[in-house]
């Protein structure tokens, strides 16, 4: 196959013999999707990109969904410049955030709201072997899900990975579990955490209901309950009578340390 040595490609190479003359310079009229690719084309080269630091490069990737690969390229070289996990965990939150608005306001359709998901799964498998954790003493047991009337577990999960490496033991429920499931958990394993997480407004209510049921068989008493997700504001927190909230996995994990000394 003969080689188009036109290609926006060659004509890259051929003008940027080292990486030691801005690649920046040349494309800089591009449009953003052109200058998207090529910041991607830098990455997988290893040259700097001098308008974005690598922490904004990973918002900017969850953003725009640009897939497992490229997330997967730029974190291993944050790793290999000592970048901290929990750094490259609150990026990703901010481009989830901002992935999550653009379907709210219908510029992205479901399946990039998945593919985002997916990335998030992808780059806390890739951190939590690099998430320092004390082994000597387990700061407590905490039993965590998302409430019934919700699947969403990417939130659950990066707040299970963090609160993890701070030293916590965490049983995982899954996702659409209902209040009783919280119920007997707390009468017979008694967790001294319990933990709700919840994506849709429309489930908010089940995080009320959870909080009633544990009043109505007296096990509330027994354990200190947290609450997260996107809709839940710290207002919601004290109507239902909650322990703690945290707006993001760092502030769980915070949360979570102060409720056990209440």
């Amino acid at each position: 196959m003969k080689i188009n040595e036109t290609s926006p490609l060659n004509q890259l190479h051929a003008l940027v013999p080292s990486v030691h003359i801005s690649v920046w310079s040349v494309v800089s009229e591009l449009q953003e999707g052109a200058a998207n690719l090529l910041r991607i084309y830098c990455l997988r080269q290893k040259w700097s990109v001098p308008n974005m630091t690598i922490l904004e490069e990973i918002e900017h990737m969850f953003a725009e969904v640009s897939g497992v690969d490229k997330m997967k390229d730029c974190v291993k070289m944050a790793l290999a410049e000592g970048i901290s996990p929990a750094e490259m965990i609150q990026s990703m939150r901010h481009g989830l955030l901002s992935a999550g608005r653009k379907y709210e306001r219908g510029e992205y359709f479901l399946s990039e709201l998945v593919m985002s998901g997916i990335m998030a799964q992808e780059l806390s498998a890739m951190l939590k072997p690099h998430l320092r954790r004390d082994e000597t003493q387990s700061l407590g047991r905490i039993a965590i899900g998302t409430v019934k009337g919700d699947l969403h577990d990417i939130g659950k999960n990066l707040v299970s990975t963090m609160l993890s490496s701070a030293g916590f033991e965490i049983q995982d429920l899954g996702v659409d579990v209902p209040p009783d499931k919280y119920v007997e958990i707390v009468q017979q394993q008694n967790p001294g955490i319990v933990a709700m997480s919840c994506l849709l407004t429309v489930a908010m209510d089940a995080m009320k209901n959870v909080m009633d049921r544990l009043a109505e068989s007296g096990v509330r008493s027994r354990v200190k309950v947290l609450v997260g997700g996107r809709p839940i504001t710290p207002d919601f927190v004290a109507q239902i009578g909650a322990d703690g909230y945290g707006a993001d996995a760092m502030e769980a994990v915070t949360a979570a340390k102060n409720a056990l000394t209440k």
